[in-house]
């Protein structure tokens, strides 16, 4: 039953001519779903409140009352109002008296919803001519401003993704405990690397335990903020799907296998292995099949933004790794690599998507605690 999102008692449901909403008889707040606001507002303006409500990004503290996942915060500019909405539940929050602040609109007839249709057809034909002329693919830059420095660095931005309707408070956790440790080694990283590294040829050192270890050390600042940018850029949508606990499993699985595939593909080898993206690999490969309407775009000063699914941008640098690996393998190149660590993570994660693919939203919510 839905609970106000202030007082935490249940909403009373009012029926009225136009239609449903639900009000909170002690705080006077009321849930409005988008086509009851439609009703009110009109065709015309509710455009804007629903491209609002799909584009906020800025989390609210409060919950949505029938979800209970985070809501958005939103700004109407005419009137100036400051709402809440859950795009879930198409649902828009409005405190005491803000709904009565809307402007009253009139519903379009069928001629008027035709020419419109129309219109936004040619518009959409003309800016597809636009991007074309300039060299722009798929669905041209994103809006995000930020998006931008960093695909002009060469990395890829989410274009398309699921939303994310909860905290993934195990990705930022972790994140920050890798990046903490991390920096606390670089102070004397020969020492931590030698002794912390994993060595394939001493993979029983300590007990083991630099399977472990070596997961929280990077070569470098580079190294390491590449490693937390992608970890950040597909970790969140696979915790929500799994929950925290198989989401940490995944992670930490495909960090061991990968370390695993590294010590028997070079039994002999004595130089340190470090870093994370084993375990990033195997997130990688699972956002890739578990979210095949993910897109990623990457910008090229020649040919602009180009869009391409996640599955495809992943089978490209599994190939990209498989080629450089043989020219590792060849005495063709002279990085320090850990391709074997990286197909050890795909691995893991590629079997752990077959294992628990169909897991539901249902079940995943009961281990985000």
């Amino acid at each position: 039953m839905a609970t106000c999102p202030n007082c935490q008692t249940y909403l009373q449901t009012v029926r009225e001519i136009e239609g449903l909403y639900y009000r909170c008889n002690q705080c006077g707040g009321r849930a409005e779903t988008v086509q009851q606001i439609r009703r009110t507002v009109g065709d015309r303006q509710i455009s804007g409140i629903v491209r609002r409500v799909n584009t906020a990004t800025e989390i609210s503290s409060r919950a949505c009352p029938f979800c209970t996942a985070p809501m958005k915060l939103l700004q109407l500019p005419n009137p100036p109002l400051n709402l809440e909405s859950c795009r879930t539940c198409s649902m828009v929050w409005f405190d005491a008296g803000k709904f009565e602040q809307l402007p009253v609109g009139a519903m379009d007839t069928p001629e008027d919803v035709m020419a419109r249709a129309m219109e936004a057809e040619a518009k959409w034909k003309m800016e597809q001519a636009a991007a074309s002329s300039r060299g722009l693919y798929g669905q041209g830059a994103p809006d995000e401003w930020w998006k931008w420095p960093l695909a002009i660095l060469g990395l890829p931005v989410k274009a398309e993704s699921p939303e994310i309707s909860k905290r993934p408070w195990a990705t930022w956790s972790l994140g920050a405990v890798i990046t903490i440790i991390s920096f606390i080694a670089f102070f004397n990283l020969r020492d931590a690397v030698q002794n912390f590294g994993f060595i394939p040829a001493e993979w029983w050192r300590y007990g083991g335990i630099t399977f472990l270890t070596s997961f929280f050390l990077h070569g470098g600042l580079g190294h390491l903020l590449g490693n937390m940018y992608f970890f950040l850029l597909f970790s969140g949508e696979v915790e929500e799907h799994l929950g925290h606990w198989r989401f940490l499993t995944l992670i930490f699985l495909s960090a061991l296998v990968g370390s695993l595939f590294q010590a028997i593909g070079t039994p002999h080898l004595m130089a340190p292995c470090i870093g994370a993206s084993g375990g990033i690999s195997g997130i990688m490969v699972f956002y890739a099949l578990q979210f095949p309407k993910g897109t990623l775009a990457f910008f090229f000063w020649r040919f602009g933004w180009i869009h391409l699914p996640a599955w495809f941008a992943f089978v490209l640098w599994l190939l990209l790794q498989i080629f450089s690996y043989s020219l590792q393998r060849q005495g063709l190149s002279f990085d320090n690599v850990g391709y074997l660590d990286h197909f050890g993570g795909v691995t893991t994660g590629f079997l752990l998507w077959l294992c628990w693919r169909k897991l539901g939203s249902k079940n995943a919510e009961n281990e985000m605690v």
